[in-house]
């Protein structure tokens, strides 16, 4: 007789059963995805986090700060969704549908894409 994967109690029922109840199925499953889990809710949770500290300083469709402010508030600037370059050279980086492009001096623009297909 076959034994449930997570619980080792015997399985009742069909032969290719691996689990005796949907609670087993659901906590070895939970076990087994934990790892990449966590890794993608850690990341979705930075980005939301960088995505709210642009929002917050952007109250207009433009505006400026520095690094330092950006940096006090937790922003991580090695997780952004896209990349975009001007025709001009300039390369903005995007969490979601706020930008933000590195001026002269610590300096930084951040911009709202109102024309975002995250609206």
């Amino acid at each position: 007789m076959k034994t449930c994967l997570e619980c080792g109690e015997p399985i009742l029922g069909r032969s290719d059963k691996k689990f005796c109840s949907d609670l087993c199925r659901n906590a070895y499953n939970n076990k087994v995805n934990s790892d990449s889990n966590n890794f993608v809710r850690n990341t979705n949770n930075a980005l939301r986090r960088n995505r709210k500290i642009l929002e917050e300083l952007c109250k207009d469709d433009k505006s400026k700060t520095v690094r330092n402010t950006l940096v006090d508030k937790g922003f991580d600037f090695n997780l952004f969704t896209s990349i975009r370059t001007t025709q001009k050279g300039s390369t903005y980086y995007f969490v979601y549908e706020y930008g933000y492009l590195e001026l002269d001096k610590d300096f930084f623009l951040i911009v709202k894409d109102n024309k975002s297909k995250y609206e």
